[in-house]
C-alpha cells in the first residue's frame, strides 16, 4: 500500500469531523435539557415536567451515532425546534435561564451545521 493511499481524503476528515462535532451536540443538548429543567433553572422549583422536552431528541440518537444518513436529515429539522424554542427563551427570560437558553441555541446551531455538513460529505 502507497503511502499516498494512507492518507485520508480533506473530504473524509471533514466527514469525521462533522461526525463528532453531530454526535457531541446532540449528547451535550440532551443533559443540557435534563439539567435545565431539574436542577439549574426548572420552570417550578423542585423541577417540572418540562424536562420532557428531551425525549424527542433521544428518537435520533442512535442513527446519528450510526452515521445513518437519513436520520442526519430528519434530525436537522426536528433540532429547528430547540433552536426556536432558545431564541424565545433567551429573549423573554433573565439570569441562569437566559444563559442557558444562550448555550441551547450553540448547541443546535452546533448540531445543524455539523449534520448539513456530514450530509453533504458523504457520498
Amino acid at each position: 500500500m502507497s503511502r499516498s493511499s494512507r492518507i485520508l481524503s480533506p473530504t473524509r476528515m471533514s466527514a469525521r469531523s462533522h461526525y463528532l462535532l453531530a454526535c457531541t451536540s446532540l449528547i451535550a443538548l440532551i443533559f443540557l435539557c435534563l439539567l435545565w429543567e431539574l436542577r439549574l433553572a426548572p420552570v417550578q422549583p423542585g423541577g417540572s415536567w418540562l424536562f420532557l422536552k428531551c425525549v424527542p431528541l433521544l428518537a435520533p440518537l442512535f442513527g446519528i451515532l450510526h452515521g445513518r444518513r437519513y436520520t442526519y436529515q430528519w434530525a436537522s429539522m426536528l433540532i429547528l425546534l430547540y433552536l426556536t424554542e432558545g431564541v424565545v427563551r433567551v429573549s423573554t427570560e433573565s439570569g441562569t435561564s437566559q444563559w442557558l437558553a444562550g448555550a441551547e441555541i450553540i448547541l443546535a446551531l452546533a448540531f445543524f451545521g455539523a449534520a448539513i455538513g456530514h450530509i453533504r460529505s458523504k457520498p
